[in-house]
């Protein structure tokens, strides 16, 4: 048994995307087994994911005793491998202390975490301009894998978890809306408009928010129609409740991620990040659909240009459906 180490605390999207390079290797190596060492406000999720066999917590608030009594553990395996996939000063150090035969970091390793290394990959032909998902997959051929995807990323079933809210009526499914994103420029301001303009247009249209963050929705919505969940919404209920959406639609952030993972259809929209970068993946697919702001700047993007192009995009889907 090949004994990996993969170093991915965060950031969730980053995760989600590791967690897909992850699954790829797996499909094409029967003989691995995979450990993770993650920030444990995302550790529920990478628990929850088939290919990794075990997660150690890194507590980040914990200082330099947490720093010790994680790699403590952690060396009581020895690995044949350790990819740090983030490339900080910080995993730098989790490597230079996880006992492993080689230890392998990428070329645009930054904060001087390049030193602990044994090996870098390189980067895909398009350098630093190549998606993030493309970039972590140059580990592949360490293991004489090969760099794409393969496999589905699956998850645990989680049990006693109630998902009836996202039963659709009449057998429909529910749109599916993340409005919140960890930093202000990335966060669009025209969820609740759209909600409004999607529930008018279909008496059978159910729309949900979700999100870690607590959002009020302003304004007359049809409670039959239409539910809260931001500030209620956990990394273990995540992969489920996305599954059982029609579509999401989200800014730039890890819950888009994860439904282009999860073979969703996503809507991506997208201000001052470039989703030639960080959009969902792979951005060929016909139902990833990304919005890109005027000049990058999501102040300027009226609602009813989003819901236009949701329109011809779902139309679409149903008709090759």
């Amino acid at each position: 048994m090949v004994e990996l180490l993969i170093i991915k605390p965060s950031s969730l999207g980053d995760i989600v995307n590791a967690l897909q390079v992850a699954t790829s290797l797996k499909a094409q190596r029967d003989d691995l087994r995979i450990s993770w060492i993650v920030r444990d406000i995302f550790a529920p999720l990478v628990k929850a994911c088939e290919v990794v066999d075990h997660v150690y917590i890194f507590e980040r608030n914990a200082g330099t005793k947490g720093f010790m009594r994680l790699m403590k553990e952690v060396r009581k395996t020895k690995f044949d491998y350790v990819f740090d996939m983030q490339g900080l000063l910080r995993t730098g150090l989790m490597t230079s202390r996880a006992l492993a035969k080689t230890k392998v970091g990428r070329a645009d390793a930054r904060e001087w975490s390049g030193m602990f290394y044994d090996r870098k990959v390189p980067l895909p032909p398009d350098g630093r301009r190549s998606h993030a998902v493309d970039i972590l997959l140059q580990f592949c051929p360490v293991l004489d894998a090969k760099p794409e995807l393969h496999g589905q990323i699956k998850f645990r079933e989680v049990d006693k978890l109630n998902l009836s809210f996202a039963d659709g009526k009449s057998g429909t499914k529910p749109i599916l809306m993340f409005p919140d994103s960890r930093r202000a420029d990335k966060r669009w301001n025209g969820f609740l408009q759209l909600t409004q303009m999607m529930l008018r247009s279909n008496r059978n249209r159910k729309v949900i928010w979700a999100g870690n963050n607590f959002l009020p929705a302003k304004g007359a919505l049809p409670a039959n129609r239409f539910l809260n969940l931001t500030g209620n919404t956990s990394l273990v209920s995540l992969p489920a409740l996305i599954q059982r959406a029609e579509w999401v639609i989200t800014n730039d952030s890890g819950p888009m991620h994860l439904a282009a993972a999860l073979g969703v259809p996503v809507m991506g929209i997208f201000g001052p990040t470039d989703p030639r970068l960080f959009g969902p993946y792979p951005l060929n697919a016909p139902d990833h659909l990304v919005v890109q702001a005027p000049v990058r700047d999501l102040k300027l993007l009226p609602a009813k240009e989003v819901y236009a192009r949701f329109q011809r995009a779902d139309h679409r889907l149903h008709k090759k459906r």
